[in-house]
């Protein structure tokens, strides 16, 4: 993989291991001042479903560096196709579903990753 596709994967692993920070240790402190679309008094009453959804952001981040450690280059863009598609998807769902930033957070990183793993 060329260093600007690992670089991508790694910008990406990072901003999902943010997320799982912040939904899992600071959903009641700093979420709020993140996700202003939604009522304050809604993150206390939500604390256990964003926890669980920083899990799944962790195992994400986890996959992601992974592929980055993975010494044959083969299984490494593999890897790394997996998990940055997951990433995609998870992007344009939350896009559809909840809000259209979350495409340009989250799915549109995990594009430009992923093309540069496939064309670079």
């Amino acid at each position: 993989m060329s260093l600007i596709a690992k670089l991508l994967i790694a910008l990406v692993a990072l901003e999902h291991l943010y997320i799982l920070w912040l939904e899992m240790f600071a959903w009641t402190t700093r979420a709020p001042k993140v996700f202003r679309s939604m009522p304050a008094d809604l993150f206390p009453r939500t604390k256990a479903l964003a926890a669980n959804q920083g899990l799944y952001n962790g195992f994400l981040s986890a996959g992601l560096c992974w592929s980055l450690l993975i010494g044959d280059p083969t299984w490494a863009r593999h890897v790394a196709c997996f998990f940055l598609g997951c990433v995609a998807v998870a992007g344009i769902y939350g896009a559809l579903s909840a809000e259209r930033s979350i495409f340009f957070v989250q799915g549109l990183p995990a594009l430009l990753a992923l093309a540069a793993v496939l064309f670079g």
